[in-house]
């Protein structure tokens, strides 16, 4: 587990209608845009794969908050894949760009937690410095 000092902070909700409604309007473009293969393969195994999928939106618009960047040139959507430990608890994996914001703010990991409803979904993250 991560542990240390909070360097950044960043919560975001995402109601799982909205997400809903953009992937069945384009689709598989929105899928391959916003998602890593491992996180889709993961929402689609599920039986209603939105709220999973709203869940990963939200944490990565998290992850961009608590690196103070949003998303954008600096952190792509996927530059951050939510991923699962041992424990099923969720991990987040940062691609060759995350790792390179994470070493300029000086920062050891992400911390991550995500929660949702059929209708919203949730996640906080923690930039943290060991």
């Amino acid at each position: 587990m991560i542990t240390g000092h909070v360097l950044g902070l960043g919560c975001d909700l995402c109601e799982v209608a909205r997400v809903r409604a953009v992937w069945e309007r384009q689709g598989e473009r929105f899928l391959a845009f916003t998602y890593t293969e491992g996180e889709r393969d993961y929402c689609l195994r599920m039986r209603d794969p939105a709220p999973f999928l709203a869940a990963r939106f939200a944490a990565k618009e998290a992850v961009a908050k608590a690196f103070g960047t949003g998303i954008g040139a600096e952190l792509g959507w996927k530059s951050i894949e939510v991923v699962h430990d041992e424990r099923g608890a969720p991990r987040v994996r940062l691609d060759a760009q995350g790792e390179a914001c994470l070493a300029a703010r000086g920062a050891s990991g992400v911390l991550l937690t995500l929660s949702h409803t059929d209708s919203m979904a949730m996640a906080v993250a923690a930039l943290v410095k060991a």
